[in-house]
């Protein structure tokens, strides 16, 4: 059972929110939508090729989104440099 398109994007704005409070990141909603979206699938890819599997409620992805979009801002800020 998956969160489904409409809670994916509110989690995924809220992680991304998350992620740019905690990096100090000055993004905007459609930046933070992506970024929560984008991280979660990337780290939940991650954690899969670790044997760790995040369970599909809001709460974990919310963490893993949140986790993940950090860790693409701290890349985009290393490659920027």
């Amino acid at each position: 059972m998956g969160l489904g398109i409409i809670m994916s994007i509110i989690i995924g704005g809220l992680a991304g929110w998350i992620a740019s409070m905690i990096m100090k990141a000055n993004t905007g909603l459609f930046t933070n939508i992506i970024l929560g979206i984008i991280g979660a699938v990337v780290l939940n890819m991650i954690l899969g090729w670790a044997g760790i599997y995040a369970e599909r409620a809001w709460l974990p992805q919310l963490v893993v989104g949140a986790a993940g979009a950090a860790l693409l801002i701290w890349i985009g800020r290393r490659v920027r440099g």
